[in-house]
């Protein structure tokens, strides 16, 4: 693992294009973390949440992921505070369609006039005109599917959302969703020892959607003494967390994978995973060893 000490690291993750015309940098920055215990309330240090926001952009970090069930609000409001007036080259994406009725608890609501009142307050927030990616956080089975992208339909054709993504999707949904209206990223449950949205990952980079992992950094037994990542970290002086990040790099050129953190130092290392390069036989290993863990 090296840098040119002059190149910020987040740039040697490599640059895609949302919808085809947000080019961000790959390896991101998900804003849960800087929120209260139970992802509520404000956090224990906000200046602390204030200088990760502002290190991850030193760093290089171009795509921040936040929702407005984040605190709920509190995560927006940080990233206001942190960044605003926001660089050109910064893709803030964000979330609606799941209520906070305290911490913990997560309950989607996918009504339009609440999904259009959420928009409204998330630009609000952000101190947005218009939210460059805006997603449907989660689908909700009781309103019809064609009610609840429709308003973010209108939504955008209004100019206040640039592209729209889902969150937690099968590919049947994803086909029924861009039935009614263009979409341009998934973000789906998605790591190294937890590959249930596979099919997911290989739709959408058959049809060049965006994949955000979320929960990306997970490592389990893989990273016991003597186990594959173990072994790997030894060879590459990076910590597992970090050669999970980067398999995810190398998994797939629509994968954004965004790491979340409270502190400066943790953010400093998962962005550092940027930096590593795994050899064919090494990303073949440690997708073996998952395969076999789950069998």
């Amino acid at each position: 693992m090296a840098n040119d000490g002059g190149t910020p690291p987040a740039k040697a993750s490599g640059t895609y294009r949302i919808g085809g015309d947000l080019q961000v940098d790959r390896l991101g920055y998900g804003a849960m973390q800087i929120t209260g215990p139970g992802v509520w309330g404000d956090p224990k240090d906000p200046a602390e949440a204030v200088r990760v926001l502002r290190r991850a952009i030193d760093l290089g970090v171009t795509f921040i992921d936040t929702a407005d069930s984040y605190g709920p609000f509190v995560s927006e409001m940080l990233i206001r505070q942190a960044l605003h007036p926001y660089a050109d080259d910064l893709v803030i994406a964000t979330k609606a369609g799941l209520t906070r009725p305290g911490p913990s608890d997560w309950r989607p609501v996918g009504r339009p006039e609440y999904l259009r009142q959420q928009c409204e307050l998330s630009l609000r927030h952000l101190g947005l005109d218009c939210i460059p990616l805006y997603q449907l956080h989660r689908v909700d089975p009781t309103v019809p599917l064609a009610d609840q992208l429709g308003e973010l339909a209108l939504l955008r054709q209004e100019g206040k959302v640039r592209h729209i993504g889902l969150s937690e999707v099968t590919v049947e949904q994803i086909e029924a969703a861009r039935a009614i209206t263009p979409i341009v990223s998934v973000q789906n449950l998605y790591n190294l020892t937890d590959r249930g949205a596979e099919d997911v990952l290989d739709h959408c980079e058959r049809n060049d959607l965006a994949f955000i992992p979320w929960f990306p950094i997970a490592t389990g037994d893989l990273a016991r003494p003597g186990g594959p990542l173990d072994a790997v970290s030894t060879e590459h002086g990076a910590t597992p967390a970090q050669l999970a990040v980067a398999w995810l790099l190398r998994r797939s050129p629509v994968m954004l994978p965004i790491p979340g953190t409270s502190s400066v130092a943790h953010l400093e290392e998962n962005v550092a995973a940027a930096l590593v390069r795994l050899t064919d036989d090494e990303f073949a290993t440690l997708a073996k060893a998952t395969l076999a863990k789950a069998t």
